[in-house]
This record gives structure tokens, C-alpha cells and sequence, in this order.
């Protein structure tokens, strides 16, 4: 009778640990992503892109242009793909360059059109990118991507910043805090100051800002607006770049470090993979996706939907999934 008893219980035991795999295995088979913020030119077409990302397994990309597109082009992509395509616009171009005057008339040009939903990166502090491929710049001649240097106090960046607070869009900044140099300290002050004074307004820092887990740390506990994408802070985009950009990856998940603190702020950090240029988007983006999978797996259930979807779906109003 006792011997019954026990092979009664391993057998409930083995189920309810099967169905607890079944479950977890069901949830992460529901995962899906949102690509809060990538870029396209015209050497890639957009049918294309949306051909990678049904095979990368992303749902929906917040996608500006870039080079020679038109935000026609944008426009009539996203109105014949609503649920896969949030148009974002353009900041990037030669009226940037010129003064907050020019910039201003060309972001409305832009948002008079009402379909966007979304600003892309403000380039606050840029590097020249030398290895990267020769763009068209605003003197019209092609060459390396420059540096571009805006501080926050700058009149562009409160052109920028009037506009996503008209239309409740994330700011979303772009500062490569650890190539900066002997300006980092100047430069940091210069944006918490802007964080203070617009600490009912969200903030996204690109690249995760290349802080380190101490610095980004230190700024969520300071300001409750900032967030993080981790758009190419994994190593197969640190391999090929020659920026001092973040790994947040030991191997093939999360470093630890990094992995307590998503799960100290799991509403600050939100996936990325900001694809630049056509070479991007075919040879990295799947392999990029693949091990973002691979990661998010490994964290909570909550955690993970939070990183994945759920955080740019709050901060960009995007419609939450229904399969």
C-alpha cells in the first residue's frame, strides 16, 4: 500500500512539474518584440525589411529614414502595415546642422503630415564613424558619418523637445557618454539639468548611453524620466564596431550585473537594434534578435515581456499584441 502511495506521488509530481515547463515554454513561445527604434535609407528596400523582420521575429519597428527616402515613402509603408510599422521623424539631415530656425521647419513639415508616431534620435553627441559606410552629407558630397556635437542646453534640442512633449512622445537622445572624453562630466550635467527640468517628460538614452551598470544606476535613482535602449549593447554589434558601445552579455545571456539591474527597473530598459544601414539590417539584425531571445528568456516571465514589448508599448502608446 505505502509503495502505491509513493508511485501516486512522483506521478503528480512529474505532472505538475511537466505542465510547469509547458507553461513556461507557452510563455516564451508568446514573447514577442518591439524594435523601438531603427533607421532606413534607400539601398534597402521596405518590403525587405519587413521580410527580416518576420524571419528576426519582431512584431513591430518604430523606423525613421535616413539618406535620400522621402517621409512620404515612410508614411505610405506604415498606412499599408499599421500593425508592424510606427513611422518616426526624421531629425537627422542637413537642417539639424544648419540651427534650431531650419530644424524647426523641418520637423514640421514632417509632424503637419499626423501620421507619425514617434521622433527619432536627437544626435547630441556623435562620433565620426570612420569605418562606416559613406553617406551624403549636408554639403551634399558623400563621406564618413560626422561628428556632431549639440549641447542640451542647445536651441535645437528645446525645438526638439517642444515637439514630443506636443505630441507625448519619448525624447529620445542620443550621447556616446563614453567617447566624449574630458567633456563627459560637462556634458552629463548639462543633460540631468535637462532631465530636472522636464521630470514629467520621458527621456531614452540610445546605446544605453555607453555608461557603465555604476553611471546608469546612478541616473535612474536620480531621475525618475530616463530610460535605456539597448540598441547594440550585445557583442555581436560590439565585434564589428570600433565605438566604445556597452556589452550587456557574458556569453550568451545577460551579465549578472546587468541582469540585477533590469530587474531592480524593469521599466527603464527597452529592446533596440537601431539598423542604420542596409548592411545592418542583413547581416546582423537576425543573429542580433536570435540572442535577445535567447537572454530574455532566462529573466522572469514579467521581466521579459517588460523588456521585449511592454516598456515601448507604455511609452509610445503603441496597441499591446492580441493573437
Amino acid at each position: 500500500m505505502r509503495t502505491r502511495l509513493v508511485w501516486i506521488c512522483l506521478l503528480l509530481l512529474a505532472g505538475f512539474f511537466f505542465f510547469l515547463m509547458v507553461g513556461r515554454y507557452s510563455a516564451a513561445a508568446e514573447l514577442y518584440f518591439i524594435d523601438a527604434h531603427s533607421q532606413a535609407d534607400q539601398h534597402i528596400d521596405f518590403e525587405e525589411i519587413l521580410s527580416l523582420m518576420d524571419k528576426a521575429g519582431i512584431s513591430r519597428t518604430i523606423l525613421s529614414l535616413r539618406g535620400r527616402r522621402q517621409p512620404e515613402e515612410l508614411i505610405s509603408f506604415a498606412s499599408r502595415h499599421p500593425d508592424r510599422i510606427t513611422p518616426a521623424v526624421r531629425t537627422k539631415g542637413g537642417a539639424y546642422l544648419k540651427g534650431a530656425k531650419q530644424f524647426n521647419r523641418f520637423l514640421d513639415k514632417q509632424i503637419q503630415m499626423h501620421q507619425f508616431g514617434a521622433m527619432a534620435e536627437v544626435l547630441l553627441w556623435h562620433a565620426k564613424k570612420e569605418k562606416a559606410p559613406s553617406v551624403t552629407l549636408g554639403s551634399g558630397k558623400k563621406g564618413k558619418p560626422p561628428q556632431v556635437v549639440v549641447p542640451p542646453d542647445d536651441p535645437r534640442i528645446q525645438v526638439a523637445l517642444n515637439k514630443v512633449r506636443e505630441k507625448g512622445w519619448p525624447f529620445v537622445a542620443h550621447i556616446e557618454f563614453a567617447a566624449i572624453g574630458e567633456s563627459k562630466n560637462f556634458f552629463m550635467k548639462k543633460f540631468e539639468n535637462l532631465l530636472r527640468k522636464n521630470t514629467d517628460h520621458p527621456f531614452v538614452l540610445m546605446h544605453m548611453g555607453e555608461l557603465d551598470t555604476t553611471e546608469a544606476r546612478r541616473l535612474i535613482e536620480n531621475h525618475s524620466n530616463i530610460h535605456f535602449n539597448t540598441a547594440m549593447s550585445n557583442p555581436i554589434a560590439v565585434k564589428r564596431s570600433a565605438q566604445p558601445l556597452v556589452n550587456l552579455f557574458k556569453g550568451t545571456r545577460l551579465a549578472p550585473v546587468w541582469k540585477d539591474l533590469f530587474a531592480l527597473y524593469p521599466d527603464r530598459f527597452i529592446l533596440g537594434f537601431d539598423n542604420v544601414f542596409a548592411g545592418h539590417w542583413r547581416k546582423l539584425y537576425v543573429k542580433q534578435a536570435a540572442l535577445w531571445r535567447k537572454a530574455l528568456q532566462d529573466l522572469p516571465e514579467d521581466l521579459a515581456h517588460s523588456v521585449a514589448h511592454g516598456n515601448a508599448e507604455r511609452l509610445w502608446k503603441v496597441p499591446h499584441r492580441i493573437d
